[in-house]
């Protein structure tokens, strides 16, 4: 299609970076944020989210990071500031090792990042705060880190305003026609050429879907600050994940002037996204509980928050960027899965609104099923 006006709906890394992908293509854009841009409720919003190239058995998404990871370039050189650090992840096993190992191992042979088997032994002697009760083994992985959510969201904020998007805060969508481009805000009505939604947790209120195609999944997280024999260790750490079977947690270390967060990796697959989001006693049970199990001491550790998020949640944790109606576009996350593949998914969703790539190609690739190379990372088209 020749340039046009394009409507976006969510100001999350999605929504942001599918708007960044078409503004850079000379499409006029607007985008609809219910909240304020950034919003500190969105799931999207976070001091830090994990980024890395080992994927387990999902092997198509182990082989579409490199090509994420290179959006990312292009987005700080578009930027001029890099919200990245690479301080590698250590994964913990307990009872056994699992699958997922050696499905990573091969993934990342492949792509030439390093990686190496631990001993619960080397474990206690690196990182002196995980707990030893049930430790069987861990596995260090390379080409992978941090990423810094809230500073990603409100550059992205800034640049795109300055680049000619038209931001819509505050601006809660009442509906959309995907078949025509038009969405209704309290009674007005905007059209466009071309509809993209990328609502999150709020997508079925929007969107006529398949029942429990995408659903919202509220998860606790909690922020602390640790012991202060324990601080300098907290501070030089990598990524943690316990990966018990029946469920651990994921850990992020305060580092570049973070705190220090534990979070729940078990969806709940409950919970009204428009709920407030501070942690709830419900939220953190589970989640305390496999935090005093993953690491020693943890009842000298401070609390400093308590809080929940939401998560868009498909069966098989994949990625839905689909054609809906006539000139819409769905592009939905797959749980945490989302933030680090965001400028990637919306370059993606750029390529099939436009024209650039088939729809059906963008939405096998999407789901990791497709040919992985198949949208690339240009830093790109347009000076704006």
């Amino acid at each position: 299609m020749a340039n046009g006006r394009i409507l976006v709906v969510g100001g999350g890394i999605a929504g942001l970076s599918a708007a960044w992908s078409l503004v850079t293509r000379g499409y006029e854009v607007e985008l609809f944020e219910q909240g304020p841009l950034p919003n500190p409720s969105g799931s999207s919003y976070d001091e830090h989210r994990i980024i890395r190239h080992a994927y387990g058995t999902l092997a198509g998404y182990a082989a579409m990071m490199p090509a994420a990871f290179a959006r990312w370039e292009a987005l700080w050189a578009w930027l001029g500031t890099r919200h990245y650090d690479p301080c590698g992840t250590v994964y913990m096993f307990y009872d056994e090792v699992p699958d997922w190992a050696a499905a990573s191992t091969a993934s990342l042979d492949a792509l030439g990042f390093a990686h190496e088997d631990l001993t619960p032994r080397e474990i206690e002697r690196r990182l002196p705060m995980v707990a030893q009760d049930g430790l069987v083994a861990g596995y260090r992985a390379e080409g992978s880190g941090m990423l810094f959510p809230a500073r990603i969201l409100l550059d992205l904020v800034v640049r795109l305003a300055a680049s000619g998007v038209v931001l819509h805060a505050n601006t809660r969508v009442d509906a959309v026609d995907p078949e025509h481009a038009r969405l209704t805000v309290g009674g007005r009505s905007f059209a466009g050429d071309r509809l993209v939604v990328a609502a999150g947790a709020w997508v079925n209120r929007l969107l006529d879907l398949p029942p429990a195609e995408i659903r919202p999944s509220r998860q606790g997280a909690v922020y602390l600050a640790p012991p202060v024999d324990l601080a300098a260790a907290w501070a030089e750490a990598p990524v943690l994940v316990d990966m018990r079977p029946a469920g651990g947690c994921y850990t992020l270390p305060p580092r570049r002037n973070t705190r220090l967060k534990i979070a729940d990796d078990l969806y709940t697959y409950r919970g009204d996204p428009d709920d407030g989001r501070a942690g709830t006693d419900l939220d953190m049970a589970r989640l305390l509980d496999a935090a005093a199990r993953a690491y020693a001491r943890f009842g000298d550790y401070a609390i400093l928050e308590r809080k929940a998020c939401y998560y868009s949640v498909t069966a098989d944790a994949r990625f839905i960027s689909r054609p809906v109606g006539g000139a819409g576009w769905l592009l939905s996350a797959c749980s945490g899965h989302g933030f680090k593949f965001g400028p990637l998914m919306g370059e993606g969703a750029a390529a099939a609104v436009t024209g650039e790539r088939p729809a059906a190609a963008v939405t096998a690739w999407a789901a990791g099923e497709g040919d992985p190379t198949l949208i690339s990372a240009p830093a790109s088209r347009a000076t704006t």
